[in-house]
C-alpha cells in the first residue's frame, strides 16, 4: 500500500485485513458485518476474502456476542467484535465488566483476553435515538479494560492493529462522524505506543486535549484563535485508559493552561480525571483553573438539536478566552 490517502473507515478496513492475513486466529463477529460489510461498510469484502469461518455475522444479541468472543479468546483466538451503534453496548456490557475485565486478574494472569471491542460512537451524523451515544467514562472507569480512540486515518490503521496484538481487553471507539474524513496512512510507518498522547500541534498560551472526534474541532479552534495571535498547543490523547498523563503535564507545564474538549457530557466525564490529576502534579505552574468542555449533562437530543448539544467551535473558543482571562 505504501502511503494512499483514505477515509477513516477506508483505514481500520485495510487494518482488520492485514490483521486476518496475519494471524489465522483473528476473527471479526458482528451483526451485520460478512455479507453487508457493516452498516458503516468498515469490514466491507471481508467475509468474501476470508469466508464466514473468519468474519462472521451474528445474531442481535450482544451479550451473546460479547460472551462468545470471551469463549474464543479461551480457547486461543484474538476475536475483533463490531458493536453496531455505541447506544447498543449496553445488553453486553454485564459480560464487559464482569467478565471480560476481570478474567485475566481472576485468573492471576494464568489467562489472557485478546478480545477488541469495536464501537462506532459520538454524534455528528443527524442519527436516530440510542445511535449518537458517547460511553467511553463508563468503561473508562473499570480497571482490567483499555480504551483508544483514533483522530486520524494513520491512528485508525496503526491502533487497530496494535489493539489486535494486545493480550489485554481494549474498547476500540471509533467516531462515527470522521468515518469519511481522509488522511494519509503509511503502512511501513513505525508507530508509536498505543496509549501514547500526541502533540498534534505546538503553541506556547493554552492547551487543548482531546480524542477521537473532538481533536479536529479543537485544531480547527487553534487556526481561529491564531488569527487573534494567540498560540494553541493541541494535544490528540489517543487513549483515554490509561491516559498518557506525563504528556500532558509536559504540555501543561509550557503554556500553563489546559482545557480538556470531548463530547460526552462534561459531569464525571473523562476530562475530569484529567484535570484532577494535571491540577495535582502541576499546580504551581497552572495560571488559571483547568476547563473542560463537552456535552450536557442530559440524554442526547434529537438530530435537529445536536449542533446545540455537542462543543463545537464557538464553546472552544470559549473556554480558551476564559483560560487566557485569569
Amino acid at each position: 500500500m505504501a502511503v494512499q490517502k483514505l477515509p477513516l473507515a477506508k483505514a481500520i478496513n485495510e487494518s482488520l485485513r492485514v490483521a486476518l492475513e496475519t494471524d489465522p486466529k483473528v476473527l471479526i463477529m458482528g451483526e451485520d458485518v460478512g455479507k453487508l460489510g457493516g452498516v458503516f461498510r468498515v469490514t466491507d469484502g471481508l467475509q468474501k476474502d476470508f469466508g464466514e469461518d473468519r468474519v462472521i455475522d451474528t445474531p442481535l444479541a450482544e451479550s451473546g456476542i460479547v460472551g462468545t468472543a470471551i469463549g474464543l479468546a479461551l480457547r486461543g483466538y484474538r476475536p475483533v467484535v463490531e458493536i453496531q451503534f455505541d447506544g447498543f453496548v449496553f445488553p453486553a456490557y454485564d459480560q464487559i465488566v464482569t467478565q471480560l475485565a476481570k478474567m485475566h486478574a481472576r485468573a492471576l494472569g494464568k489467562i489472557k483476553m485478546p478480545v477488541v471491542i469495536r464501537i462506532p460512537y459520538g454524534g455528528g451524523i443527524g442519527a436516530v435515538e440510542h445511535h449518537s451515544e458517547s460511553p467511553e467514562a463508563l468503561f473508562a472507569h473499570v480497571a482490567g479494560l483499555k480504551i483508544v480512540s483514533p483522530s486520524t486515518s494513520a491512528d485508525g490503521y496503526w491502533m487497530m492493529q496494535q489493539a489486535i496484538q494486545s493480550d489485554d481487553p481494549i474498547i476500540f471507539f471509533e467516531p462515527k462522524r470522521r468515518y469519511w474524513d481522509k488522511g494519509e496512512v503509511d503502512n511501513e510507518a513505525i508507530p508509536g505506543p498505543l496509549h501514547k498522547a500526541r502533540v498534534t500541534q505546538a503553541g506556547t498560551d493554552v492547551t487543548l486535549a482531546a480524542y477521537g472526534p473532538m481533536v479536529k474541532v479543537c485544531l480547527e479552534a487553534a487556526a481561529a484563535a491564531a488569527e487573534e495571535g494567540r498560540s494553541v498547543e493541541v494535544l490528540d490523547l489517543r487513549s483515554m485508559s490509561p491516559i498518557d498523563f506525563d504528556t500532558i503535564q509536559t504540555s501543561v507545564e509550557k503554556t500553563r493552561r489546559l482545557v480538556v474538549v470531548h463530547e460526552a457530557p462534561v459531569f464525571y466525564g473523562s476530562g475530569a480525571e484529567i484535570a484532577a490529576r494535571i491540577t495535582e502534579r502541576s499546580f504551581y505552574h497552572l495560571e488559571a483553573p483547568v476547563l473542560r468542555v463537552g456535552g450536557f449533562h442530559a440524554p442526547y437530543p434529537p438530530a435537529r438539536l445536536e449542533e446545540e448539544y455537542l462543543p463545537g467551535l464557538d464553546r472552544v473558543l470559549d473556554a480558551v478566552d476564559r483560560s487566557l482571562a485569569y
